[in-house]
């Protein structure tokens, strides 16, 4: 056996590799491509949702707070009767809670929510992290559209 063998040979290596390129992407300045259907953040489309409720009582976290309230509208026929609605009145996700399961994706009926490719949300306080609707509905611009149906032979 030689000796100072391994160290030569861990030299070797080190000399080797400060010959190549890195590959490193210095992230601020470049942005890292993403593959187009990856998990970011969650987008909340207010329109489609009807507070339903099925997202908080399905999250195992408990990090996602719905307030809202009734609406009577007014009969659309005549002689008709006058209907109750839920209206939203808040939305919010604790991203300081939540650990992006997607349950909630899955379970909403009427696709009120969906991944967002969005990853830089990032709060200097932890209390920060509660998400209200706006911010969740600003994000609904970054999710990219369904791949297209394949038709069937």
């Amino acid at each position: 056996m030689i000796p100072g063998k391994g160290l030569a040979q861990g030299l070797a290596v080190t000399l080797r590799a400060m010959g190549r390129r890195s590959v490193t992407q210095e992230y601020p300045h470049q942005r890292p491509d993403l593959p187009p259907r990856s998990r970011g953040v969650i987008g909340l489309l207010e329109e489609n949702c009807t507070v339903c409720m099925l997202c908080a009582r399905e999250c195992p976290d408990w990090c996602i707070y719905i307030d809202s309230h009734k609406e009577t509208q007014p009969p659309t026929t005549e002689g008709g009767r006058a209907r109750t609605r839920n209206v939203l009145d808040r939305f919010a996700i604790d991203y300081a809670l939540c650990m992006y399961c997607g349950i909630c994706i899955d379970v909403c009926p009427f696709d009120a929510l969906f991944w967002s490719p969005e990853f830089e949300y990032a709060e200097r306080d932890v209390l920060q992290l509660t998400h209200e609707r706006d911010r969740l509905r600003d994000w609904m611009w970054t999710v990219p559209p369904p791949p297209a149906v394949e038709e069937a032979p």
